[in-house]
């Protein structure tokens, strides 16, 4: 959950300077990218299909992690200790493979048949005339996406109060801003790129800060005793019940069907690339998650109560210990760094959103039988963009008591309708509209129906029920409908050199 509690943070020139200039750096992009995502619906979406392959690397591991990152699993370490490092393993096994093997075949594809988003995939590949199939991946994509979006402004709005002493409600407005901003005006170059910068800040952060806390407190041994005073098998990462370990390596199970994250593997420039991506992507996920881990059991060195965190919040350690342990100038990278986590998401969630509109609705549905300008669909796109950025903004300004579950599972909701449907559409040549259909279907249903059973919840993360039942319904009904006519042909392309 991206929440941050009200923490006190004295005022400091060296904050400020270095978060206008992370600000400016954000807008800069923005403006440097909007002709180029003014060419084309292709280019406001995915980058024209050019992006760099470090681009698309690091945009799409950020994109992935949210504040979750810094603020939810620094607060779970501090919490249950070394054994939160599998929250992080599953994510980034699974993306591993995804960059090696999923997103080629998902590359080729989609630029084979001028696949712009996720919809397009799934309605080219099951031949969807209707638009049934289309219709109900925007729904499920609407549905998650703006109360994601909404949540990502409340924990900006959070931040930036607690931060520089605004009001919340400034603070959310304000985030909103920001985004739209560099969103409208650069599309999906603008998000990659500003994604890039805000990877090298949360690295940054992520990495210096453990290790100048660890430094200042007298090294790793010291910390380690001092964590062995509080509970044996603290720094012990197999410290862990197995219905928790399944748990928290299942996360890595949304990563296939987030679609911000499933662009970036479309945009990239060359599919040859992506194995340079997975090197690279993988090894800032392992450091970021590790460098979170360790935040979190030298936090505990450092204050081993709760209670002598702000409002006895766990997520509130991330900017606390930094505020103790790092200089003003560095203690504003690390503000930067939660923001950056903040929009790296709400951004590439705001243009999915935002093409499901223009290219699936607009375009392929309503205007199907029409040749639109693409200057035209470029200024509905922006359009768009700036609406969902209001709706957002008014559901997080009325809702921000209960914004937040929705994340909790919306993560998993994309994950458990999209994830198995689209391996199965990649692999499995049998697999059929009506199947596909069905497990969007149960893979949502069960989702939410699961969140909402305290003795299910309790006992097992609903995006693995959720996952597993929707791969089942998929391979169920498709066995019994129509494959369809151009299987053979679709999976050449797939798999092509």
């Amino acid at each position: 959950m991206d929440e941050l509690n009200t923490i006190t943070i004295e005022g400091s020139g060296y904050v400020l300077v270095a978060f206008i200039g992370y600000l400016i750096i954000l807008i800069g992009i923005g403006i440097y990218s909007a002709r180029f995502s003014s060419e084309g619906i292709s280019e406001f979406f995915i980058g024209g299909r050019k992006m760099n392959r470090l681009v698309v690397a690091l945009s799409a591991v950020v994109s992935g992690r949210s504040a979750w990152l810094l603020l939810g699993v620094t607060g779970m370490a501090y919490a249950q200790g070394a054994s939160a490092l599998w929250a992080a393993v599953g994510y980034i096994v699974v993306e591993w493979f995804l960059f090696m093997y999923y997103a080629k075949r998902l590359r080729k594809f989609s630029e084979r048949y001028d696949c712009i988003t996720i919809p397009d995939f799934f309605a080219e590949r099951f031949d969807d005339k209707n638009g049934s199939l289309r219709l109900t991946l925007v729904i499920i994509f609407l549905i998650f996406m703006v109360s994601y979006v909404s949540s990502q402004f409340v924990a900006g709005g959070k931040a930036f109060a607690s931060s520089f002493g605004i009001t919340q409600t400034s603070g959310v407005i304000l985030s909103a801003v920001i985004i739209l901003l560099y969103t409208v005006l650069g599309g999906f170059m603008a998000v990659s790129l500003t994604d890039t910068i805000q990877a090298f800040f949360m690295i940054i952060a992520l990495v210096c800060l453990p290790a100048i806390a660890i430094w200042n407190l007298g090294g790793w041994g010291v910390m380690a005793e001092q964590l062995a005073l509080h509970e044996i098998g603290f720094i012990d990462p197999f410290a862990l019940g197995f219905g928790a370990f399944i748990g928290f390596v299942g996360i890595g199970l949304g990563s296939p069907g987030n679609p911000h994250i499933l662009s970036r593997y479309m945009s990239i420039d060359d599919a040859k690339q992506l194995k340079y991506a997975a090197v690279v992507g993988t090894i800032w996920n392992v450091l970021m998650a590790g460098g979170a881990v360790l935040i979190g059991l030298v936090g505990r060195a450092y204050f081993p109560e709760v209670s002598m965190l702000p409002g006895s919040d766990t997520e509130n350690l991330y900017p606390l210990l930094a505020q103790t342990q790092l200089h003003p100038f560095l203690f504003g990278v690390v503000i930067a760094s939660i923001f950056a986590a903040i929009m790296s998401t709400a951004d590439s969630q705001l243009l999915v959103a935002a093409s499901s509109v223009v290219r699936d609705v607009y375009d392929k549905l309503i205007k199907k039988d029409e040749e639109l300008s693409q200057k035209k669909l470029v200024l509905y796109s922006r359009l768009v963009v700036v609406v969902l950025v209001i709706l957002s903004l008014l559901f997080g300004l009325i809702a921000e008591n209960i914004v937040f579950w929705l994340v909790l599972f919306a993560w998993a909701g994309l994950g458990a309708s999209i994830g198995p449907t689209s391996i199965m559409a990649l692999y499995w040549k049998k697999t059929t509209k009506a199947g596909v259909i069905a497990g969007l279907l149960t893979g949502t249903f069960v989702t939410i129906i699961w969140y909402f059973v305290p003795v299910l919840k309790n006992n097992m993360y609903e995006l693995i029920p959720g996952f597993f039942l929707g791969l089942f319904a998929t391979w169920l009904v498709s066995t019994f409908t129509q494959t369809p006519e151009k299987i053979e042909e679709h999976f050449e392309e797939m798999v092509s050199d």
